[in-house]
């Protein structure tokens, strides 16, 4: 990749009744942002415009394209996805809102998809009023997953700069979380976390956490046999395989001693055990990543917050950052490629008296 270009992202308009293009706008109207990317929305020019004028913005001028090849690098893009005649109506979930939403998604993911834009972020989506024919997915995450893993699973990640967290369940009832959960399934999990942390965050001997599933991880089989018959034999297989695991770790100790900071990634049995305490600590600059895909997403930790929309009170900081971190995560992921595309030959040193000896193996797969 070289040095001078310029990160192509495309950016959904999530829910237009929530405060996506609040966070959107918000983060582009920043200066700065055009000098370290290409933003690329996918949406409506009349609804951000709408928006811009119910929350009493200042004008952006935003570069209308019909395709993503158009996209001017010192300009903010937008696409046009939806029907023009689109009601918006703010704080209300509406199945026009959700369709509105879905097309934009639709429209970013053929685009990555080709080729056309490089990374994607995502504004928050309705998980309800979004379900149709065409989706019906728990979230982005599964529908992601599905369009674009080519067979890979993909792997939801809560993150900051002290903190990340990732998940073996997600989107699924607590009452199937413990049925759920096999020995198999946590160490492929640690594997795409392992695999992640080196190639999309540099991190050369990533050391990960696992939490029990049970209070006081299981108390040796008192409060339950997850631990010992699931969790334990996984960390041990994961381990064997040459990955840092440790654990499991009950989840309220980990966190309320801050033993999180010891570790580069925290693996969680269920949504809420990872994230309820995630988002204590870090609602505001906190980002959802996608891991596990050929593909970069990135999203904001919040949702569509119907109840603050059209007030001017959302922080922009969870979507900066997660604009931010998909052009870091593009140029990590390309360094990691050209690291690892011509790997040398290992060398192996004899030594024969006082004279070492250097021989270069040609043996089968080395």
């Amino acid at each position: 990749m070289e040095d001078n270009y310029k990160v192509r992202v495309g950016i959904t308009q999530g829910d237009i009744n929530g405060i996506g293009y609040e966070v959107i706008l918000k983060t582009l109207s920043d200066p700065r942002i055009v000098e370290i990317c290409t933003p690329i929305v996918y949406g409506s020019p009349k609804v951000a415009a709408y928006h811009r004028k119910a929350l009493d913005m200042p004008a952006l001028n935003f570069n209308i394209i019909a395709s993503a090849e158009q996209a001017s690098d010192s300009k903010l893009n937008i696409i046009n996805c939806i029907d023009e005649e689109v009601k918006v109506e703010l704080s209300k979930p509406t199945p026009q809102s959700g369709e509105a939403a879905y097309l934009a998604l639709e429209a970013a993911v053929a685009d990555i998809e080709r080729g056309a834009i490089d990374v994607l972020v995502t504004a928050p989506i309705n998980k309800n009023n979004i379900q149709s024919d065409k989706f019906d997915f728990p979230g982005h995450t599964e529908y992601l997953e599905k369009r674009l893993g080519n067979g890979n699973k993909s792997l939801m990640i809560l993150l900051n700069d002290q903190l990340r967290v990732a998940l073996v369940t997600g989107h699924i009832p607590l009452t199937q979380v413990a049925g759920t959960i096999t020995k198999s399934d946590i160490v492929q999990k640690l594997q795409v976390f392992n695999q992640t942390l080196k190639q999309d965050f540099g991190i050369v001997k990533p050391r990960i956490a696992v939490l029990a599933l049970n209070p006081h991880a299981g108390d040796d089989g008192l409060l339950g046999t997850e631990e010992k018959e699931i969790i334990v034999p996984a960390l041990k297989e994961a381990n064997e395989a040459g990955m840092l695991c440790f654990g499991p770790y009950a989840a309220d100790g980990f966190f309320g001693s801050e033993h999180y900071k010891r570790f580069d990634g925290v693996l969680a049995m269920y949504h809420d055990q990872g994230l309820a305490p995630f988002k204590a600590l870090a609602m505001e600059d906190g980002v959802n990543y996608t891991a596990g895909l050929p593909v970069i997403r990135t999203s904001p930790a919040h949702g569509t917050a119907y109840d603050i929309v059209g007030e001017n009170k959302a922080s922009e900081e969870s979507f900066r950052h997660a604009l931010y971190l998909a052009v870091d995560v593009f140029g990590c992921r390309s360094r990691y490629r050209e690291m690892h595309a011509n790997p040398l030959r290992k060398q192996y040193f004899d030594k024969s008296g006082d004279k070492e000896v250097l021989n270069l193996h040609e043996e089968k797969g080395e």
